[in-house]
C-alpha cells in the first residue's frame, strides 16, 4: 500500500491523492528552519523610484485650491459693511499631490525571501496510516433540503476490485431503472400540474368579475352590492379546486 486514496462517483474516478499530503492526519515532513535569517543584501523590494525621474520645475508651487473662476461678488454687498469680497476656492485640477518618482522594476529584485525547509523533528511516519483497527460503524454526514433520499449497499473491504464488481452488481444493474422511473414521475408530476393551471386560471378570473361587478355599483345601492360581492366571493372560493398535493 502506498496511502494513496482514490473517489468513485458512478464508479468513476473523480479525484485522487495522497493520505500524507491532503490531511493533517500525522506531522509535516518538512517545516521552516526557525534559526534561518534573510541575508542583510537580500533586496526584496519588486519596484523602486526611478532613479532617472526628475521633479518638473515649479511643481511645488502649485496650490492645491484656486479662486473659482465662475464666482461673482453678490450685487448686493457692500465693501464697507460687510468687507473686501473674495472669491471661495475651488481645488486646483492641476494640482497632484507630492510629487512621487514613478516606479521601475528593480534590478536587483532577489523575489521573496522564504525560510529554506528541514526535516520536522517531530515526524515520525506510520506505515499503517490508512488503517482503522477499531472501526465499528458508518457515517454520512450532508446537508440537503428535501427529504427521501436512501442509503444501501455500504461494503468496506480491503479489495477494491471487489468494490467495484460490487457495485456493478448492484447500483449497476438498477441504475438505468431507477433513472426510468424517476423521469417518469417527473412527468406525471408535471403533466398534474399542467392540468391544475385552467382551474386556478378560472377562479382568477371569476374574482376579477366579481370585483367589477363590485365597483360598477352606484353609491346608492352599496350595501346591496356589497353583499352581492361578497356571495360571489363564496361562490369563487367554493369553486376553487386545491389539489391534495399541496395541503
Amino acid at each position: 500500500p502506498d496511502a494513496t486514496y482514490s473517489i468513485l462517483i458512478d464508479n468513476v474516478e473523480k479525484q485522487t491523492g495522497s493520505l500524507y499530503t491532503d490531511w493533517n492526519l500525522l506531522p509535516p515532513k518538512k517545516i521552516k528552519d526557525p534559526e534561518a535569517k534573510k541575508p542583510e543584501d537580500w533586496d526584496d523590494k519588486e519596484f523602486i523610484p526611478d532613479p532617472e525621474d526628475k521633479k518638473p520645475e515649479g511643481y511645488d508651487d502649485i496650490p492645491k485650491e484656486i479662486p473659482d473662476p465662475d464666482a461673482k461678488k453678490p450685487e448686493d454687498w457692500d465693501d464697507e459693511e460687510d468687507g473686501e469680497w473674495t472669491a471661495p476656492t475651488i481645488a486646483n485640477p492641476e494640482y497632484k499631490g507630492p510629487w512621487k518618482a514613478k516606479k521601475i522594476k528593480n534590478p536587483n529584485y532577489s523575489g521573496k525571501w522564504k525560510a529554506p525547509l528541514i526535516d520536522n523533528p517531530d515526524f515520525k511516519d506510520d506505515p499503517d496510516i490508512y488503517v482503522f483497527p477499531k472501526l465499528k460503524y458508518v457515517g454520512i454526514e450532508l446537508w440537503q433540503v428535501k427529504s427521501g433520499t436512501l442509503f444501501d449497499n455500504v461494503v468496506i473491504t480491503d479489495d477494491p476490485e471487489y468494490a467495484k464488481q460490487l457495485a456493478e452488481e448492484t447500483w449497476g444493474k438498477q441504475k438505468d431503472a431507477e433513472k426510468a422511473a424517476f423521469e417518469e414521475a417527473e412527468k406525471k408530476k408535471e403533466e398534474e400540474e399542467s392540468k391544475d393551471d385552467p382551474v386556478d386560471s378560472d377562479a382568477e378570473d371569476d374574482e376579477e368579475e366579481a370585483d367589477e361587478a363590485s365597483h360598477d355599483s352606484d353609491a346608492d345601492s352599496k350595501t346591496e352590492a356589497g353583499e352581492d360581492s361578497d356571495a360571489n366571493k363564496e361562490d369563487v372560493h367554493v369553486s376553487l379546486f386545491i389539489p391534495s398535493n399541496l395541503t
